[in-house]
């Protein structure tokens, strides 16, 4: 388990994409059982309102900084080495050292031909990485023969990583549920990055993901998806944060 820095009560990973990489390759090797949560303002304001979501975040064998906001709260808590892992460049990360290491992957989510899609389009990127296979599920809860279907699935194949692209709080619900009820060693939700690599949604620029200022990018992409979660999250953010600065209020990571 790695330090972790207290933002509002969770505790986020300190990592960069190189030490989050080399905490992956270790406990696949080791066959040790966990998820990874991929969290920015979304997950950390989420987490404020549901303790039961806070519990989830805290549970993850990482919970990584994937958004800005998390890094500069690491490095004023004096974390200079932390940096962001952010979904997206984690996967592609992930993908090219299994190349090499041989770990099988198997991509659960996104919307109808999605983790197909993503499959194929990593294989080309990837030539040697092993698909185990892919999942799409209904936009509602598995019933009872959804449920055993996954499993079997998943029994047949044992990947060392699965892939969850859901979107918070919804993966990381998914995998604090199913980590103990599949035959898959690690578990890694990273919502967006479905879309982006399969190429149905476009990235920001470097520079606007470098400045923290993506959620704008991705505002003016799907504004009526995306509107009401950033005016209502950004603004207490900040204002939650700054007040965990001075010292107003304290929170724990419980």
């Amino acid at each position: 388990m790695t330090n972790r820095v207290n933002v509002l009560g969770v505790g986020i990973s300190v990592l960069n994409l190189q030490t989050a990489l080399a905490a992956i390759a270790t406990v696949v090797r080791a066959k040790r059982k966990g998820y990874i949560c991929v969290t920015g303002v979304h997950g950390v304001m989420e987490a404020q309102t549901h303790d039961g979501f806070k519990k989830i975040l805290n549970g993850a064998f990482l919970c990584t900084p994937d958004g800005m906001p998390m890094v500069w709260a690491g490095k004023l808590n004096g974390h200079r080495e932390m940096s962001r892992v952010y979904g997206p460049d984690l996967m592609l990360d992930v993908c090219a050292w299994s190349e090499a290491s041989g770990a099988k992957h198997f991509f659960y989510g996104g919307a109808d031909g999605v983790a197909e899609l993503l499959a194929q389009k990593l294989k080309m990127k990837f030539p040697k990485l092993q698909v185990a296979g892919t999942f799409t599920p209904p936009f509602r809860a598995l019933n009872e023969a959804e449920v055993k279907n996954l499993q079997a699935q998943i029994s047949a194949v044992q990947p060392d990583i699965l892939w969850v692209g859901l979107s918070t709080p919804k993966q990381e619900k998914f995998m604090a549920e199913f980590l103990p009820k599949l035959d898959a060693t690690l578990m890694i939700g990273v919502g967006a990055a479905f879309d982006f690599h399969s190429g149905r949604v476009r990235q920001a620029p470097r520079w606007m993901q470098r400045s923290g200022l993506e959620w704008f990018y991705r505002l003016c992409s799907e504004p009526r998806r995306l509107a009401k979660r950033y005016f209502r999250n950004n603004p207490r953010f900040v204002l939650k944060f700054f007040g965990q600065l001075a010292g107003l209020k304290k929170y724990h990571l419980d």
